[in-house]
């Protein structure tokens, strides 16, 4: 940085000399250079000073930004507080390493409780292949039956409202055999926002469909005190941020709670496929206008670089878990209304041979031992002819 006032490099020491008449006019022309000169060095030092407030501004805005998305947005999880299953090979770990495996969550909120507190809405796992950019989306049904990550057996969806992303990544890496470390966070005001951004996302809207699209927008609306359009007629159309996130919310059609978490799909892939086309600007006005309303493992670099990559990504599968043939429902007691893996571990093999294509995955003896327990404390409430 230049100084701000002068030092040695602004000085010139002269030895003092007499004063004569032969002398005189040339130290007067002298001394009207060194003046000019000094103004000269004078303005360009007032310049650089100007340049310099300037950049201290900047840097100070861009500060003010990181530390609002660490302070706001953005949390670290210390790796060693998410539960890992142990007995898990290192040959599963080396193939998993290829992969990176992200937590999607979707909380019941229009208050912005994004932390704890409210049950996730939505459970997602995203799993991209490093050197291939293809994404594997598998939902979690919110209602299934497995240890909450602390050896206590609920509704999946139970263990974001207890000890909200460090508990849920530890649920999902207790029960799948997985090493989810990162997560997304986002409420219905977040959601709304991106589609938005966006200009809106294609979707194709059935006739049953319709009258529950805007029960949805309606509830949502007035909780967030926002204006919505109806929906009118059934097709293809695009939706804007209300009506996308009132059709994620529909369960009241035929495949009840899986088509729900069908349609929650369908909304994130088209809001990839929206991404994919948009330029870097727009994505960066993207991620300012949902920054209050995101929680995040990501940091301001990572974030960066995803989004300088969008257009690599592709959703080339999707599916939820657990599979419609190794699944039954039922209510099981206190839980109430649940979905029910048949045989956990068996629901393990299917997820790891979809997502990293492995066959013939032999699951963790923690896996084997939380299957064993679940098929124990519901098998008297089974249905009779499920086998």
């Amino acid at each position: 940085m230049a100084p701000r006032y002068q030092d040695e490099e602004d000085w010139e020491y002269e030895e003092p000399k007499k004063k004569s008449s032969s002398n005189k006019k040339k130290s007067s022309s002298k001394g009207k250079k060194s003046a000019k000169e000094k103004a000269k060095k004078k303005r360009k030092r007032i310049l650089l000073f100007l340049g310099e407030v300037v950049l201290l501004v900047i840097m100070l805005l861009v500060l003010w930004g990181v530390t609002r998305t660490e302070k706001v947005g953005h949390v670290e999880i210390p790796e060693e507080e998410i539960v890992i299953n142990e007995s898990v090979s290192e040959e599963q770990f080396e193939i998993m390493k290829g992969y990176r495996n992200i937590a999607l969550f979707g909380v019941d909120s229009t208050v912005g409780a994004l932390t704890k507190n409210t049950r996730s809405d939505s459970i997602m796992i995203a799993s991209i292949n490093q050197d291939t950019k293809e994404i594997k989306l598998v939902s979690v049904y919110r209602d299934t039956f497995m240890n909450l990550g602390n050896d206590k057996y609920n509704k999946c969806n139970a263990a974001y409202a207890n000890g909200g992303p460090k508990q849920a990544i530890s649920m999902l890496n207790a029960n799948l055999d997985l090493n989810i470390t990162e997560f997304v966070t986002i409420g219905f005001a977040g959601l709304i926002d991106v589609i938005d951004a966006l200009d809106g996302i294609p979707m194709e809207i059935t006739t049953a469909e319709i009258s529950h699209l805007n029960n949805y927008q309606y509830c949502i609306a007035e909780n967030l005190k926002r204006q919505y359009t109806p929906v009118s007629n059934a097709g293809m159309q695009v939706l804007d941020g209300m009506q996308a996130t009132g059709y994620c919310r529909i369960r009241y059609t035929k495949g009840d709670d899986f088509k729900r978490a069908e349609r929650q799909r369908n909304v994130l892939k088209a809001i990839m496929d929206k991404a994919r086309g948009a330029s870097v600007t727009q994505l960066v006005e993207t991620a300012n206008s949902v920054f209050d309303e995101v929680y995040t493992s990501f940091g301001l670099t990572e974030i960066t670089e995803l989004l300088g990559e969008a257009a690599k990504y592709k959703v080339v599968a999707d599916d939820g878990f657990p599979q419609a043939d190794k699944r039954w429902t039922g209510n099981i007691g206190s839980p109430g209304d649940c979905i029910v893996p048949n045989d956990l571990a068996e629901n393990v093999s299917w997820l790891h041979e979809f997502l990293f294509d492995e066959s013939g995955y032999v699951p963790s003896k923690e896996v084997q031992t939380y299957s064993e327990h679940i098929t124990s404390a519901t098998s008297q409430y089974k249905p009779k002819g499920v086998e």
